[in-house]
């Protein structure tokens, strides 16, 4: 009994270490941030139903959508590459064929309406000193815009595919301003096989033609987040996709504004690149622990039969 009472005081000091110190040196190391669950309760609630059939209508006309944004779910490419749209606008604008289903439609209406309001980068454009967002507002066909808005956002969710890959997500979200290394990916996407040195060389030209256009719109090359998964914890990350300001105040990053399930779904590719053997881990876990209360068992039986005659 003398060794159990020895265990339990070690395991109870070892609890307090654990759980009291710890955590305390995490909260000073680490700002925590409380989340909104994605609910983006800043922006205001759509208030009117939707029509998909007119927000077509406004999209390839009046909104002028697709003088900068693609949308090849329905046949339609952007109108220039992406290494030309950097230069233009400092990044890529993203295809419009999967919105619809990554992002929240509150924050659609927002950043149709006012980019850098909906994106949480007014400190960065300033409308009053003449630093307009690279996106152009919406300011409406004639009609009630707020109707219109709606309309739109209609349409965007209308044509969304009903499954998106973890990957796809990502590529809507992130890519067009972040690497994946260990995924062969750049800011334009997978990096294809080459022939010859020539027309690998030439991409590559490419990629850090566009990474220049990328910091000087940032301000810094946005960082690869092939580990971020495992460099950071799973709070921050979300908080941070959310919104950037909480975690980073004065930070060039947008807020993404994704819903819930569409930040999974990045989550999951960033997991499945960063941290692959993840699912074997914890499988394995319950295995461990329970070898180690066999083991402990066992190693206390045998002492006990060892010692019988000493005690």
């Amino acid at each position: 009994m003398k060794e159990l009472k020895i265990l339990a005081v070690v395991v109870f000091f070892t609890l307090v270490i654990y759980w009291g110190v710890e955590p305390f040196a995490h909260s000073q190391m680490h700002k925590h941030v409380e989340g909104d669950h994605f609910a983006y309760s800043d922006l205001p609630e759509l208030t009117k139903t939707g029509d998909a059939a007119n927000g077509q209508s406004l999209v390839m006309g009046a909104g002028a959508c697709l003088g900068c944004h693609a949308m090849e779910s329905q046949g339609m490419s952007a109108p220039m590459d992406a290494s030309m749209a950097a230069a233009s606008y400092g990044v890529n604008p993203p295809d419009l064929s999967n919105i619809g289903a990554l992002y929240d439609e509150k924050f659609l209406a927002a950043l149709i309406k006012n980019p850098a309001h909906a994106l949480n980068v007014e400190h960065k454009f300033d409308q009053a000193s003449g630093n307009m967002h690279p996106m152009t507002q919406f300011f409406g066909a004639g009609g009630d815009i707020d109707q219109e808005v709606a309309d739109m956002v209609a349409y965007f969710k209308s044509i969304a595919p009903q499954e998106i890959t973890p990957k796809t997500a990502f590529d809507n979200a992130c890519g067009r301003c972040h690497a994946m290394r260990y995924d062969n990916y750049t800011q334009l996407g997978d990096t294809p096989s080459f022939d010859g040195e020539k027309e690998a060389l030439a991409h590559k030209i490419k990629v850090l033609e566009y990474q220049d256009h990328l910091k000087a719109y940032m301000g810094k090359l946005p960082p690869d987040l092939s580990m971020i998964i495992r460099a950071r914890g799973g709070h921050f990350l979300e908080t941070f996709v959310e919104n950037p300001q909480t975690q980073l105040p004065g930070t060039s990053m947008p807020r993404v504004g994704l819903t819930k399930a569409g930040y999974e779904k990045v989550e999951e590719y960033l997991t499945e690149i960063g941290d692959p053997s993840k699912s074997k881990r914890e499988a394995l876990g319950p295995w461990v622990i329970g070898f180690f209360v066999i083991f402990t068992l066992l190693a206390f039986l045998w002492k006990r039969s060892q010692w019988r005659d000493l005690h």
